[in-house]
């Protein structure tokens, strides 16, 4: 199966290493795979590294020139299916709540495909009522979420809210096709 078009959208969480190796997976499957970045993602894994990955130029800014339409509205029409890897409890909450600030969330409220979010958090934070709230909103919504899984997570603690593997990840965008 060719031609399958996926968006990564990459939040701001360590979590971010994960993904760099989902969207090689994906490649490596015949995926067409194209990478959104917001900017406290680029804090943890550069983008050169998804350009490398995914031999598409990575996207970071909602006003990128190279998108002339707006690089949420072209994005959001040239894929098939939105995956947000990780997804933070920002990006859930605005996602949620239909707010449009950041690359990813804009991206997010003009897709017209399945989207699929794989959360990554603080343990405290996925157990908050305002997140779960958020969750359920976005599942009520048609959102698939993959994850969160329990583990050892990077605050030092153990709990809910470790991303899912990119294996995982990756079974759960093959079986959309």
């Amino acid at each position: 199966m060719k031609n399958r078009r996926i968006l990564v959208g990459v939040a701001g969480g360590v979590a971010a290493y994960k993904s760099a190796a989902l969207v090689s997976r994906l490649v490596q499957n015949d995926f067409e795979v194209s990478v959104a970045m917001s900017h406290a993602a680029t804090k943890f894994v550069g983008p050169a590294t998804f350009a490398a990955l995914s031999g598409r130029a990575v996207c970071t800014d909602m006003f990128d020139p190279s998108y002339p339409l707006g690089a949420h509205i072209e994005l959001g029409r040239a894929v098939d299916l939105y995956c947000v890897a990780p997804a933070t409890a920002e990006f859930i909450g605005n996602a949620a709540l239909g707010l449009t600030g950041g690359l990813l969330s804009a991206v997010y409220a003009c897709v017209a495909c399945p989207v699929i979010v794989a959360p990554a958090m603080n343990v405290e934070m996925w157990n908050k009522p305002a997140v779960q709230r958020n969750v359920e909103q976005l599942k009520a919504d048609g959102v698939f979420f993959v994850g969160p899984e329990k583990g050892w997570l990077s605050c030092r603690t153990e709990g809910f809210g470790r991303m899912a593997e990119p294996d995982q990840i990756f079974e759960a965008i093959n079986s959309h096709f």
